[in-house]
């Protein structure tokens, strides 16, 4: 996807993720904090003391030192360590700890399996406070993976996706199965927007000529398109650093 005109999954860390606006620098400490907190409630205690030492060393050589530094290899590592239910999560702390910028981010996601990517999408808004790395969010849409995609339509993506890639991005949930619930602060972006109105009465048209079903969610978020629609909305939270069943290739 272009971006000519940027715009201003677990239950460790469920909500962690659906905080309508970014929250970069201290105001990221009480979130990640309490995921922290959550996330040691239900690893081990070899898991844990492995985490407190990675995130210790990550945060005391945070950056960049070298072809890879150590705070990657932790990365890499925490599947292993804190269990794939629990990795995403980890992985965020991780990242957060690193403050791991623009380029280093970029650089754990392209070398990175699915589910380290999934983990960089989910910490953009804790590490990113303006577009920078609107690049990694196209990437995960021009995928076919739902977990990537899934994590691609979080609050970074609400924040600074332009309305055109934005709207495509609703599109390619609906096309791929991802629910609309897991879109950021959907009912706020979609709120009166006409052009988006009528992307999904054209794939609705499609669908219907094709003899072929039209999902549920498109008629949720052409309701959420009224300019009499409420635009808070009530939908719940987006999938946050996941923390059951995270997938992908682990070391």
């Amino acid at each position: 996807m272009n971006h000519p005109h940027r715009a201003q999954h677990g239950q460790d860390s469920h909500h962690i993720q659906g905080t309508r606006h970014s929250q970069v620098g201290p105001r990221a400490q009480p979130a990640l904090a309490a995921l922290h907190a959550r996330l040691n409630t239900h690893l081990g205690g070899a898991a844990r003391d492995w985490l407190d030492q990675a995130l210790d060393e990550a945060a005391a050589h945070p950056g960049t030192h070298g072809p890879i530094s150590a705070w990657e290899l932790r990365i890499a590592e925490a599947g292993r360590r804190c269990g794939p239910e629990h990795a995403d999560a980890a992985r965020v702390l991780l990242l957060h700890a690193a403050r791991a910028e623009p380029d280093a981010l970029t650089r754990v996601y392209r070398q990175g399996t699915a589910a380290e990517r999934i983990a960089v999408l989910h910490a953009l808004p804790h590490l990113v406070p303006g577009p920078d790395a609107l690049p990694l969010v196209e990437d995960a849409l021009r995928t076919n993976d739902t977990r990537l995609v899934a994590a691609a339509v979080g609050p970074y993506a609400a924040l600074h996706l332009d309305p055109h890639n934005w709207r495509h991005a609703v599109l390619k949930c609906l096309f791929t199965g991802v629910p609309v619930d897991d879109v950021a602060d959907l009912p706020r972006r979609a709120h009166a927007d006409a052009e988006l109105a009528r992307m999904l009465g054209d794939y609705a048209d499609e669908r219907a000529a094709a003899g072929r079903p039209v999902p549920e969610d498109l008629y949720r978020v052409l309701a959420l398109t009224e300019p009499t629609a409420t635009p808070t909305g009530t939908s719940r939270s987006p999938g946050a650093p996941g923390t059951s069943g995270a997938s992908g290739k682990e070391s």
